[in-house]
Parts: C-alpha cells; sequence; structure tokens
C-alpha cells in the first residue's frame, strides 16, 4: 500500500470504496458494535432534572382565588380565569408566538435566580380599564404592533400589577418568601430578553372569559434554570415548620385538650382457654378448666391492644398496675 504522509492514494480511497460496497470488505469488526447509540446534544438543556410542575400548578390555583378577589377590590374586575397546566417549552418559540402591543414586564423575582416574565395582552387591560370605569369590561380589536399605551392605561397595568404580584407572593408563602420587583416594560417581547432563545422556560397562561372582545390572557415565565435550586422545596410542594411555630403550639395545646376529653373503653384481659363444643356441651356445674396465667394481663384501647399489666387491688378497688406498652402489630 502506497501512502504519503500517512495518506491513501485517491486510487487505494477508490478501491476501499468499492470493498465496502459490494461486502468484501467487513466492517463490523470494530469493538463494541452491539451498543446502542442514543442521539445527545450538548447545547440543550435537559427538562428531566426534577422539577415538579405539579407543585408549580398548586401555586398557580391559589393565585387565582387571591388574584379575582385583588381584581374585584381594586379594579371592579371579577374574571373568570382558566389555568392552564405548567409547560416547557424554547424560551425562542414562545416569544415567536406573541404579537406586539403587549404589556412585557421582566421581573425579578427575590428568592430566584435570573429574570422572570410577565405578560399582559392588550384585551384584559382595556376590559380592566371599561371596567374601572363603570363599563362593562369589553376590550378592544387589534391594535397597530408599535402602538403605546397612554398614560392612563399604563396606570391600569400598574394596578393589575399590583394585584398579580401580591396574589403570586401569597401562593408562594407555604413554600418560600417570595417578593416581586419590575426591571423593565416593554410593548414588543422581541425586545425582553430573559434568556436564550434555546434555553427553556416553564410557562404558565391565565386565560379569562367574558364577552368576545374581553378575553385575552396573562402569562408567567419562569426560567427553568431559575427552578433547579428550589426543585427539591417544589418536590416536597408544601414547607414544614420545625414544629415551634406559635401556630404549630396553639394547634397542638387545641388538639390535646380536645383528646383528653374524649371516652374510650379498657378492657382487661386475664387470659384464654381453648377447647372444643363437645367438651363444652357435656360440662356441668363444678368442672374445672385449666388454663396456664400469663405473665400479665393485656390492657385493649377500643379493642386495640395497649399495654400489659399486673392486675391486684387498691385499697377496697380491683386495679391493674401497667408494666409496659405493647407495640402496634404485637399479637
Amino acid at each position: 500500500m502506497a501512502a504519503t504522509g500517512n495518506l491513501l492514494t485517491p486510487e487505494e480511497l477508490d478501491a476501499l470504496s468499492e470493498g465496502v460496497a459490494d461486502g468484501s470488505i467487513p466492517v463490523d469488526t470494530g469493538f463494541n458494535t452491539q451498543a446502542a447509540v442514543r442521539k445527545h446534544d450538548l447545547t440543550t438543556e435537559d427538562s428531566s432534572l426534577g422539577v415538579n410542575l405539579s407543585s408549580i400548578d398548586m401555586i398557580n390555583e391559589r393565585f387565582i382565588r387571591q388574584f379575582r378577589l385583588g381584581m374585584l377590590e381594586d379594579l371592579r374586575v371579577n374574571p373568570r380565569i382558566n389555568p392552564t397546566r405548567a409547560r416547557i417549552l424554547k424560551f425562542g418559540s414562545y416569544v415567536s408566538s406573541l404579537q406586539p402591543p403587549m404589556s412585557v414586564n421582566v421581573l425579578r423575582a427575590s428568592s430566584l435566580r435570573g429574570y422572570s416574565m410577565m405578560v399582559i395582552e392588550p384585551s384584559i387591560i382595556f376590559s380592566s380599564l371599561d371596567s374601572f370605569f363603570g363599563g362593562f369590561g369589553r376590550g378592544v380589536g387589534n391594535l397597530p404592533p408599535g402602538r403605546l399605551f397612554t398614560p392612563t392605561e399604563t396606570r391600569i397595568i400598574k394596578m393589575i400589577q399590583d394585584v398579580f404580584f401580591r396574589s403570586l407572593r401569597d401562593a408562594w408563602s407555604p413554600l418560600m418568601p417570595m417578593d416581586f420587583e419590575v426591571v423593565s416594560s416593554e410593548i414588543n417581547p422581541q425586545f425582553a430578553q430573559i434568556a436564550d432563545e434555546s434555553d427553556l422556560v416553564v410557562l404558565t397562561r391565565f386565560e379569562t372569559d367574558g364577552h368576545e372582545e374581553g378575553k385575552g390572557f396573562i402569562d408567567l415565565v419562569y426560567p427553568y434554570a431559575s427552578l433547579k435550586p428550589v426543585r427539591d422545596l417544589l418536590r416536597s410542594r408544601v414547607q414544614t415548620g420545625d414544629g415551634n411555630e406559635e401556630s404549630d403550639q396553639q394547634w397542638r395545646s387545641d388538639l390535646n385538650e380536645a383528646l383528653s376529653a374524649a371516652t374510650v373503653q379498657i378492657r382487661v384481659h386475664l387470659g384464654h382457654v381453648e377447647s372444643h363444643i363437645q367438651q363444652l356441651e357435656t360440662m356441668v356445674p363444678g368442672d374445672v378448666l385449666y388454663f396456664r396465667k400469663p405473665d400479665f394481663a393485656k390492657l385493649s384501647v377500643n379493642n386495640i391492644p395497649a399495654y400489659e399489666g399486673v392486675v391486684g387491688s387498691l385499697g377496697s378497688q380491683v386495679a391493674v398496675q401497667v408494666r409496659r406498652c405493647i407495640k402496634p402489630g404485637t399479637p
């Protein structure tokens, strides 16, 4: 085989190609030829790292209850909100699905890494504006892409934000303290970059029912990477305390007081004898049954074995002295 600088000549390459094509040169003689291969792109983020989206759904359900009450109190609007299940998608795909103008707000969440985003569809803004000034909550049709919000509309957006953040703070409170701050606002989603286009985000959309022109949505977008540090907390779903909180102590005291007044039946078993029906049928007064007396009598509380003790007397009464507890499951 002639070669120059460890390279094959064109004739040798052609001969190898012909041998592989006609099968005269085997190609499956390497190591681990039966190993299964799965394609993996190192530049994409894995979405199977344990972030519990059902916990996000539970947070959103608590949020909706608070948000509806807040909108009624502050903006005289009582929207019917239909939450969608939280889902994971690429940030570029999400942004490309939005059409300006919209109220796009970049947020900083105090307990999460990076920035999040809140997007308010214009129909929500104009229906809230109409209701606030005594209308029927009607929305608005299509707007030009470059149309800016007026000072009055901006004020309504600020009121919606206040209700939104207050409700979201309460919804997160069972898991962790959370506060939100608006970093910037845009009308074009392309200018609000909280992540790269290929990065994953967690999207929750809150859709409202009402008049046809008053239907709209509010989106809450978390970068997937921001939820990774708290995925263990999300997996537990609720934050458990150490039992020393004032509310826990009061609850424990009330429960103990209620249980202390409960009435239970205690039965003392001195022993038992196994016999046959035939023997019982032939018994007459004066017959004696013999059995081995156990070391301890068994005390059952509501037919559940609880203690072992010794039967005796105290003064003029028969008494039982408790010696030890019976572990659950012990016959």
